[in-house]
């Protein structure tokens, strides 16, 4: 009886010990010190029955240092003593361990290194489930006494309950582990979810950016955009804090068809890709993420139902930082960011439509409540008829037309006419006067500027080219253009682009130019004053505009049209032009052509009280007996002539007293200039 209470002592302090322990593996160190006194262990191990229940997986081990290294994980099959302990849930001795571990392949190479032991196999299970056997090796022909097999079956319960209990933590701490991650996989969709209802898709992506990395603890977040025209990716955010710096510059990868793979971008594929798949990158994409020692990538094709749009792409420096699950999350948050991407971008161009039809609105009110010479072209006369027939021919294309004429002889009207008879006549008619606006300015005026380009520069602005585009630009005086401003001006006559004013962004556009002067070109590209190559850039189709002296036969016609138009704007009733008037009228030079006949008609009918006409005929005998001035065709010919009197007169000198510089009132230097600027040389007045 001493005996067995001692046993039963044992028993009931090794299940004691065995509860204290908190996991499989230290219960099974502790059967060496339950046993202590009785037997000597060569160790533990714990076989559990595998998910298919096909095989027993090594799970737990507790070995002496030389036993052999089977690792966790090795197989028992279903045979011999092991079967045997599963069916009948009882101990089997096995007395030659060695001869056992030659059934099992995973076992058999260390058949040799337990040469000489046997054991004793246990079945651990509960009164719930089987989960596998317990095998304790010793020497060979030694087996446990009665007492200790009853012991290490009751043990072998203990154990069974431990693993049940370990088993059931894992569980329990995979359970909250896949909740864990379910619910911040659900929070990041939430957060994306909630950030996409913005318009603003800058907004969108820099919020999203900033969950997106800090969840999948990566190294950087990119949004490339599809720029379908010219098949390239256009990098629209980088959201990079570790970056050096190579990734900043690269703005877009331009991919071909076979690496774009539209069809893939349709259907939203997701894919991870390491080092060895950068190769498929373009160079200048491939060799920046190598600078940034970057090894693996993660993209999210982003689309809508029926056109891609781009790609989210993630990157880290770690060799395997992305598994499926993470694949599985980034194709779902791009479906979301696709449609936020969708709708931007739809806003983006409906905002940008409203913007262009809002500042075509307000350039055409403009344009409205302009005064315009006059409203028609008037005339019969052989001279407007070649006008009008070059017009006829040139209109259709869209060829640059260079317009020549003296001032006031409607060069405006005329370019009006070209577009108005033109495919183009459905979009706006844009004009500048060059000599109307600070030539600081007038580059801004042409190819607009962003907000901050210079003092000033409170907003951005659209230039007139933009205004213009798929429509027609008239340049007036275009002679008047600095000669810094002429190459820019000739690169977007040339290349259809141009970049605003403080951004590096080319903008293409689809404009037709008209550019008119009433200056001698010619004889400024002589003075180094324009350039030759964007003088035979505008005058692909020149066209002269006949001044008002060499149509005389059409000033009747514009008297009348004139008389009805003002008469009628003033609330006057005049019926008639007297037969003196008019010969007066036609037989006067109008140096200053339509824009002085129309003012001077406006000062008669002003004047008049009644139903004819009243002209002023001594103004017109004051303007014709004019001599030099009134005989030349224009201001500069008129200043020519007069410098050329004056150094005539002066016998060829230009300062002095008497001098030509004295004559005229100007400094030596200023009439220098001027003989410069009028290629006056010495032949012109040495004679």
């Amino acid at each position: 009886m001493t005996k067995t209470e001692d046993r039963y002592r044992m028993l009931l302090g090794a299940s004691t010990a065995l509860a204290d322990q908190p996991t499989v593996k230290s219960v099974l160190q502790s059967l060496r010190g339950v046993l202590s006194s009785t037997s000597r262990l060569h160790g533990a191990e714990l076989f559990v029955l595998s998910a298919d229940g096909r095989s027993l997986v090594s799970f737990e081990f507790d070995r002496d240092p030389d036993a052999p290294a089977i690792k966790r994980g090795a197989k028992l099959l279903l045979t011999g003593g092991v079967a045997q302990v599963l069916d009948e849930q009882t101990p089997v001795f096995v007395p030659d361990l060695s001869l056992a571990m030659l059934e099992h392949p995973d076992m058999a190479p260390f058949a040799a290194e337990v040469a000489g032991r046997s054991t004793y196999l246990f079945p651990v299970s509960t009164a719930q489930k089987r989960y596998g056997i317990l095998s304790t090796p010793k020497l060979q022909g030694q087996q446990f006494a009665p007492e200790d097999v009853e012991m290490l079956s009751a043990l072998a319960s203990h154990v069974a309950v431990a693993l049940e209990c370990a088993l059931a933590k894992d569980l329990a701490e995979r359970y909250q582990r896949e909740l864990g991650s379910q619910r911040d996989r659900l929070r990041l969709v939430l957060e994306i979810n909630n950030q996409v209802a913005r318009l603003d898709i800058d907004d969108v992506l820099r919020s999203a950016s900033a969950s997106i990395r800090s969840y999948f603890a990566c190294d950087s977040v990119t949004f490339w955009v599809l720029n379908e025209e010219n098949g390239q990716l256009q990098k629209m955010l980088d959201d990079f804090p570790g970056g050096k710096g190579p990734m900043a510059g690269v703005a877009c990868a331009e991919l071909s068809a076979a690496e774009l793979d539209f069809e893939k971008l349709r259907q939203r594929k997701a894919e991870i890709w390491s080092l060895e798949n950068f190769d498929r990158l373009p160079a200048a994409l491939r060799e920046p993420l190598n600078a940034e020692s970057i090894k693996s990538l993660a993209f999210a094709c982003l689309a809508t139902e029926n056109r891609p749009l781009g790609v989210l792409s993630i990157a880290s420096r770690k060799l395997t930082a992305f598994d499926q699950e993470d694949l599985d999350l980034l194709a779902e948050i791009g479906i979301q960011i696709s449609l936020a991407l969708d709708n931007a971008l739809a806003y983006g161009r409906l905002h940008a439509s409203a913007t262009r039809l809002e500042e075509e609105r307000l350039y055409l009110e403009s344009e409205i409540e302009t005064e315009y010479n006059f409203e028609d072209i008037v005339g019969k006369s052989a001279a407007i008829r070649k006008v009008l027939d070059q017009v006829a021919i040139v209109a259709p294309t869209s060829s640059t037309v260079l317009l020549h004429g003296e001032t006031g002889t409607g060069k405006e009207l005329v370019a009006r006419a070209i577009h108005n008879l033109s495919p183009r006549r459905g979009r706006t008619f844009v004009r500048l006067n060059c000599a109307a606006i600070p030539s600081g300015l007038v580059e801004s005026e042409l190819f607009g500027h962003e907000k901050g380009a210079f003092t000033g520069a409170l907003i951005q602005k659209r230039g007139r080219f933009e205004l213009a585009d798929h429509g027609s630009l008239f340049l007036d005086e275009i002679g008047d253009i600095t000669m810094d401003l002429q190459p820019k001006l000739l690169r977007a006559l040339q290349e259809q682009e141009f970049e605003r004013l403080g951004s590096s962004r080319t903008i293409k556009v689809d404009v037709r130019l008209i550019a008119a002067t009433h200056r001698d070109l010619k004889g400024m590209i002589r003075n180094n004053q324009f350039r030759e190559d964007l003088f035979y850039r505008l005058r692909v189709f020149p066209i002269e505009i006949p001044p008002l002296r060499e149509r005389r036969e059409d000033i009747q016609l514009l008297v009348h049209f004139f008389v009805s138009r003002l008469s009628r704007r003033m609330q006057k009733r005049i019926r008639s032009v007297p037969r003196p008037a008019m010969e007066a009228l036609v037989n006067a030079d109008w140096p200053g052509n339509i824009r002085e006949l129309e003012n001077f008609i406006e000062r008669c009918v002003i004047l008049t009280p009644g139903d004819e006409l009243n002209v002023p005929r001594a103004e017109l005998n004051r303007s014709a007996g004019r001599t030099v001035i009134a005989a030349a065709s224009t201001f500069e010919q008129a200043e020519r002539q007069a410098i050329l009197d004056a150094l005539k007169g002066a016998s060829g000198r230009i300062a002095g007293k008497g001098g030509a510089a004295e004559r005229l009132g100007l400094k030596r230097t200023t009439l220098q200039n001027k003989m410069r600027r009028l290629s006056i040389t010495r032949a012109d007045y040495s004679a």
